[in-house]
């Protein structure tokens, strides 16, 4: 008999929920919160608000397209941390009270442990899955670790940012440069036709397999700044070059900690998630890598790389197999934990 699981994500701004049956994903849907747009950046009352406006249409959107009546679910899989604390309990509240009324089972997932498995969805198109070991470099907006993928719950952080995460980075870089809230995805569009080079920024001296991001912010501000006062056009005149230069160097700090983490432990089964992994200069660059024969390379599709509830009904089905049921008591954490 098959395993039908509502997957719901509310982490952050995004209100997503989805519908897998065993490892394959029947929908996947998104609601993105526009309001932040004019505020440059995620307001956390704000996101709490949205997510509350479009919790019930995503489900019941997701449902439909499913073709999955509500008394077909096997359980409910949920967001639990980390995250936004608002954002977070409007996802929880729903699941719990959407689970009891059912009289299924309520599953917790760990948001950075869903970018992980969610390597692990049934896809006809993008049926490429590593086997453990694995590294995972994940990287996103909040967060930037490399993990040692041991089995489906078995990870060991080996490597973690000290400050910024690199999501944060290009979203900065993007703001100096004017350019409106997400940057990220402007910043790659940008860097396509730019030069790499045509800018030089410090890479930072961290020891072991840990990044750091907030000097290289501070860089590009006051390469910026100080251009600026020579030509008030510099930033129209030279946006490709900046964005081009900006990506290049965090892509490279990047790399130079994964290619570190490859040596250091012996296992060249190279992952790579989060929203961060949808940027093309660092999917060029760990593809590069498994060209030159140095890695095996795994990259989830796009639609699974941003914040998605497809990750989280995968990782609940993972949970559900092995009798991994949480309580109505639990409550949602907001910084990362093992």
């Amino acid at each position: 008999m098959s395993t039908i699981i509502l997957g719901i994500e509310s982490s952050c701004d995004d209100t997503s929920a989805a519908v897998i049956k065993d490892r394959k994903i029947l929908a996947n849907i998104i609601a993105n919160q526009d309001v932040h747009r004019d505020f440059g950046g995620v307001v956390p009352e704000l996101a709490s608000r949205a997510h509350q406006q479009h919790i019930v249409p995503v489900i019941d959107q997701a449902l439909r397209k499913a073709n999955v009546k509500k008394n077909q679910l096997t359980a409910v899989a949920f967001t639990n941390g980390p995250g936004l604390l608002g954002s977070l309990l409007v996802g929880a509240s729903f699941a719990k009270t959407f689970a009891f009324s059912l009289g299924i089972p309520l599953l917790e997932v760990n948001h950075m442990h869903a970018h992980v498995l969610a390597l692990f969805i049934e896809d006809d198109a993008h049926p490429k899955t590593p086997s453990f070991p694995f590294l995972c470099l994940t990287v996103s907006g909040g967060h930037t670790q490399i993990m040692m993928v041991r089995d489906y719950f078995d990870m060991e952080l080996i490597g973690q940012t000290i400050d910024d995460a690199a999501g944060e980075a290009f979203d900065k870089a993007a703001k100096i440069m004017g350019l409106p809230y997400p940057g990220g995805p402007l910043i790659d569009r940008l860097a396509a036709k730019g030069n790499p080079r045509a800018f030089d920024f410090p890479h930072p001296s961290v020891p072991g397999l840990d990044f750091s991001f907030s000097g290289l912010k501070t860089s590009f501000l006051y390469l910026v700044r100080d251009r600026l006062k020579e030509d008030p056009g510099f930033i129209r005149h030279h946006e490709e070059d900046l964005a081009a230069s900006i990506q290049h160097a965090i892509v490279q700090i990047l790399m130079k900690q994964l290619r570190k983490a490859s040596e250091k432990t012996g296992i060249h089964r190279i992952a790579i998630a989060g929203g961060v992994s949808a940027n093309s200069g660092l999917r060029n660059a760990v593809m590069a890598e498994e060209a030159a024969g140095h890695w095996e390379v795994y990259i989830p599709k796009f639609a699974y790389c941003t914040d998605n509830a497809a990750m989280v009904a995968i990782t609940g089905y993972l949970k559900y197999l092995r009798g991994e049921f949480a309580a109505q008591s639990i409550s949602p954490f907001t910084r990362y934990n093992e």
